[in-house]
């Protein structure tokens, strides 16, 4: 089914691959992501891809809704089923439990399952990259097995050390820099998501395979 073009005030349209969290769809927002860079238009401000969806924010008096309809049909009849950038594959080391892992009991707890099969159940599979966001660097990765999927934090922390390894639902994710956040958290990553210097600031892009495994377990 070809996706659905939508007006999202005067000045952005919103593509609409679907309602749910699949890699394929995902990889379908990536490509015409890949291929609106590569054919760019004046006028085109930012292109923002999510896990169905991709975000365009125009200039009005530049270009007519019409216009960048227009552009972006004749980019989608272009979409192929995988993205251009062959995915990487990384590899995330996790120190489980812990002060940086404190949530780690309750989802024990809440799944009748030990803190050891939290930390099989999770490094038991590959994830992939679905969007960024939230923080620099923050990549929303899935999905967790069924027995992991846990809500977040009905009241967020206010301090969440960078590194620090969390699940919300049925994402898996790491806090690139110190920041508040509602992830339950059950390990810690020496590994630098973030580096603001470098040519290439963000350790994760949309796309790549995320392999965690286990360092060991505290407490």
């Amino acid at each position: 089914m070809k996706p659905r073009l939508l007006a999202m005030g005067d000045s952005a349209l919103l593509v609409k691959f679907g309602e749910e969290i699949d890699p394929v769809i995902n990889q379908r927002v990536h490509e015409l992501d890949a291929l609106l860079h590569a054919d760019q238009i004046a006028g085109v401000i930012e292109t923002v891809p999510a896990y169905a969806t991709l975000l365009l924010h125009y200039d009005p008096l530049i270009l007519t809704y019409a216009q960048v309809s227009e552009w972006v049909n004749n980019e989608l009849d272009k979409v192929q089923s995988a993205i251009h950038r062959k995915p990487r594959r990384i590899e995330v080391p996790v120190r489980y439990g812990g002060e940086n892992g404190l949530d780690l009991d309750f989802i024990a707890s809440l799944h009748h399952i030990s803190k050891e099969e939290v930390i099989s159940l999770h490094t038991g599979r590959e994830y992939t990259v679905y969007m960024m966001g939230f923080t620099p660097g923050f990549a929303y990765m899935g999905k967790l097995d069924d027995m992991l999927a846990t809500p977040r934090l009905e009241t967020p922390r206010i301090h969440v050390a960078a590194g620090s390894v969390g699940i919300a639902g049925s994402q898996t994710g790491i806090y690139p820099i110190d920041s508040p956040g509602g992830w339950r958290l059950i390990g810690w990553t020496s590994l630098p998501l973030f580096d603001l210097l470098a040519d290439t600031p963000f350790l994760f892009s949309p796309g790549d395979t995320v392999q965690f495994v286990s360092e060991g377990l505290d407490g």
